[in-house]
């Protein structure tokens, strides 16, 4: 028997990436997996994943939707239940990233980043209380730069740093049904969402902050959400920065 045998996961932006990897890993284990996406310009990501997924054995669905929107949040959950008639496992690894001076900062910025990186993150952590099943997980990915004193990245870490508050708040909330709640903080990600908002000169520098002079690959990611999945359920209400030594508080 596989670890996940019998578990369903909901794998929130699970087509490509670190969301990607997480959906296959989890399957590689036995677990059932949701493979959300956002839109048309994913559909063809999760499609390779869902059959990546089936390959392995186990059994899969594909739900796309913009989650800043809460009744599409409701409704990714919703068809979780439909299709294998629990969850005990939700994954968010949404996110939006953007370097911009506070300055030059407009409004739609401001509401876009939010939404993506906060709103939606929220309603996925109710959503996923709401219908999990005892002995749950919920796993958020948030930003090392959370702990970095930096410039530029104003509503980035801006938005997801109310994640770690709606963690432990749901960490406490949820705790009477053994449901742990965890944020996961990577740094700098060797992905292709990284090097648009970065010169050559500080990608280099972001390199040279970590072990082995490279950045986080998501690979390092993926067995710390397994863990956390898992065996880790005494850990609960924190955000885990796993930066090989870029940063911490």
């Amino acid at each position: 028997m596989t670890y996940f045998e019998g578990k369903t996961a909901i794998v929130a932006a699970g087509a490509k990436n670190l969301g990607g990897l997480v959906s296959e890993t989890l399957a590689q284990q036995g677990a059932n997996i949701v493979i959300h996406h956002h839109g048309e310009s994913s559909a063809a990501d999760a499609r390779r994943t869902l059959k990546a997924v089936e390959a392995t054995g186990s059994r899969a669905i594909s739900v796309s939707g913009d989650l800043t929107r809460p009744a599409n949040v409701k409704s990714l959950f919703t068809a979780a239940m439909d299709a294998f008639g629990s969850v005990d496992i939700a994954v968010n690894t949404v996110g939006k990233v953007l370097r911009k001076p506070i300055l030059e900062t407009t409004e739609a910025d401001y509401d876009t980043m939010f939404d993506v990186n906060a709103k939606s993150a929220y309603f996925f952590i109710k959503e996923a209380g709401t219908h999990l099943r005892e002995g749950g997980r919920i796993i958020t990915i948030v930003t090392s730069l959370l702990a970095a004193f930096t410039d530029g990245y104003s509503t980035y870490a801006g938005g997801k740093s109310p994640v770690e508050h709606f963690t432990r708040a749901a960490a406490k909330e949820f705790a009477d049904r053994s449901i742990t709640v965890n944020a996961v903080a990577p740094g700098p990600m060797d992905t292709p969402f990284f090097y648009p908002q970065e010169t050559s000169e500080r990608v280099e520098f972001h390199k040279s902050q970590a072990i082995g002079g490279r950045l986080t690959h998501i690979e390092d990611i993926v067995p710390l959400i397994t863990f956390l999945a898992g065996d880790g359920g005494w850990i609960t209400g924190q955000t885990i920065f796993a930066n090989g030594g870029y940063t911490t508080r």
